[in-house]
């Protein structure tokens, strides 16, 4: 019993000067939060946040570490947690910006800034702290990076923490998670959604997702103006991104074959077309009709294989440089990179990691695998150089003070932002420069999962020991009300803005307005009303600048009013 007492109260004595007895501390909260974060209720759980609880529980009983070490712990938390966040979001975070991509986070930005106009106007109408309400609204909105955000920007004007931080963001985060998943039921009632309608022209790529995902397209070629023409002759009468993978010649024995840059088309010859969704009208129209034909069943000779994309050197060559198609005899017709699909073509560069769908004859594939790698156990191996330099200049870029008008102190994108910029910069342009930033989703996640668990942790720890007294005495159960407002205003004002005046398809809606709260449980709600992929692309299209604008923006309500 003695050493239990020992290892709870830190003896400084015990195995190395208290280490132990932090190591314990941190242990607990976070084993014993993890296991509370896989119970449902309803279908609906707090996943990794309860952390957060058992840290504030355990520091409400004084069960606690030393003030430096918790500080160190909770920043480094937060860093490794926003780096490998920015390393994931990276690659598509651009592309994300094209037509279709920018009206949805447009809609996105409104969710944003509505929140934080309701959230300062809550502030001077009731005069709760700012520090208070930018908590309140990190968890209104359930974003963890926003509140590291707001206290290290508290931090650096005030030289203290400010506690309030986390209890304002621990209260109102499970409305935050419930009250996102309610505003999506009730959208569907005040738009009068019929499902099945919807459902339909989400599967068809209809709406602003026709510009974020691959379709192919089966035709016959119709048009005389394509009659004895190559592909090379006929890209640019199309002017569209497309790649023609199969060809099946209407004379002779209609052997299925592979299209190369000497394939000649003839009329009614049919062909495989792979483009986006919003291409698929003008590309019909110039070739022919559709037709419907079993490609599979018809090629006796040829195969498909998705491949990876391991072998360092080709990090940041184009497909055409490759010469796959001229070398071997097969086609690459896709490349999928971060769980979304792009058309192959010519001019679009490769990163490691890529997972490419090749067509060709088994020989041909097989060549083309030896060159392209295929090799998870090189791919298992981390890249550790760029993560540790990318953290480095993050944490420079993020320390680097920078003035805005208005605002007196200079502004700190801090060790939530910086961090974070640099990390979308080097997964992004990184293959520009041979820079190889890949990491497998498993080790991502497991980076991000530590770090969250070590922020989350901390923060619970630190805020405990007034939880309790600040929830009685000084009326913190009315920020619950606040979150409620925060939550819930926003989602239903830009929700009936996007479905009435941009047109948005209702399951696409629901995925941009669960991305604009960063909110996963929101987002596996979308997904189990649906077998369509519209929620999850909607999600991952405006989460990237959605994160970005919560961390900055809690920054700038700490340093402008508090």
């Amino acid at each position: 019993m003695e050493l239990f007492r020992n290892l709870f109260e830190g003896y400084p004595n015990l195995w190395g000067g208290g280490v132990a007895h932090s190591v314990l501390i941190l242990s607990l909260v976070i084993a014993f939060g993890i296991m509370l974060g896989k119970i449902k209720v309803a279908g609906i759980s707090l996943g990794v946040t309860w952390i957060l609880f058992v840290g504030i529980v355990f520091g409400h009983f004084n069960l606690n570490l030393d003030e430096h070490l918790l500080h160190f712990l909770k920043e480094f938390g937060l860093i490794l947690f926003v780096y490998s966040v920015g390393l994931q979001v990276g690659p598509g975070f651009f592309s994300a910006f094209k037509k279709g991509g920018f009206t949805l986070n447009l809609l996105a930005m409104m969710v944003v800034f509505l929140g934080v106009t309701v959230t300062v106007i809550l502030h001077f109408v009731t005069g709760v702290p700012i520090t208070t309400m930018v908590g309140i609204l990190s968890g209104a909105v359930t974003n963890t990076p926003g509140l590291g955000a707001a206290q290290q920007a508290n931090s650096d004007l005030n030289g203290i923490d400010a506690p309030e931080i986390a209890l304002g963001y621990a209260v109102a985060y499970p409305l935050g998670v419930v009250g996102c998943i309610l505003s999506l039921l009730a959208l569907k009632y005040i738009l009068r959604i019929n499902t099945k309608a919807e459902e339909a022209d989400a599967e068809r790529g209809l709406g602003h997702l026709q510009e974020l995902t691959v379709r192919p397209i089966s035709l016959e070629i119709r048009n005389e103006a394509v009659e004895g023409k190559t592909i090379k002759d006929i890209k640019p009468l199309v002017n569209r991104d497309f790649v023609i993978s199969r060809i099946r010649h209407c004379d002779g024995d209609q052997q299925t074959e592979l299209v190369n840059s000497d394939t000649v088309f003839h009329m009614h010859d049919e062909i495989l077309v792979i483009t986006n969704p919003i291409d698929v009208e003008a590309i019909t129209v110039f070739f022919g009709k559709q037709v419907n034909v079993e490609w599979d069943f018809q090629d006796k000779q040829l195969i498909s294989r998705k491949i990876l994309i391991t072998k360092p050197e080709l990090n940041g060559k184009t497909l055409a440089q490759l010469k796959i198609r001229n070398d071997f005899g097969a086609s690459i017709t896709r490349v999928n990179r971060s769980g979304v699909d792009l058309v192959a073509t010519p001019h679009l560069q490769l990163q490691m990691g890529d997972r490419v769908k090749i067509v060709g004859s088994e020989l041909a594939v097989a060549h083309a695998e030896k060159i392209l790698g295929n090799s998870m156990k090189r791919l298992n191996h981390p890249n550790l150089i760029p993560i540790f330099l990318g953290i480095a200049l993050g944490c420079i870029l993020g320390s680097t003070p920078f003035l805005f008008p208005g605002i007196p102190q200079p502004v700190k994108l801090g060790l939530a932002g910086g961090p974070l910029i640099v990390s979308i910069l080097i997964s992004r342009f990184g293959p520009h420069y041979k820079l190889i930033t890949y990491t497998t989703i498993s080790a991502n996640l497991m980076v991000r999962e530590i770090g969250i668990s070590l922020f989350l942790a901390c923060v619970g720890l630190g805020a405990g020991k007034g939880f309790i007294e600040t929830i009685i005495n000084e009326g913190g159960y009315v920020w619950i009300a606040y979150g409620a407002i925060i939550t819930l205003l926003p989602l239903l004002i830009v929700g009936i803005i996007g479905r009435y005046v941009y047109k948005l398809n209702y399951y696409t809606l629901i995925g941009v307005l669960s991305g604009a709260t960063t909110n996963p449980p929101a987002l596996a709600y979308s997904n189990d009303l649906t077998s369509c992929d519209a929620p999850a692309v909607g999600y991952a299209t405006v989460y990237p600048l959605t994160m970005f604008l919560r961390v900055l923006t809690a920054q700038l309500l700490i340093l402008a009013l508090a």
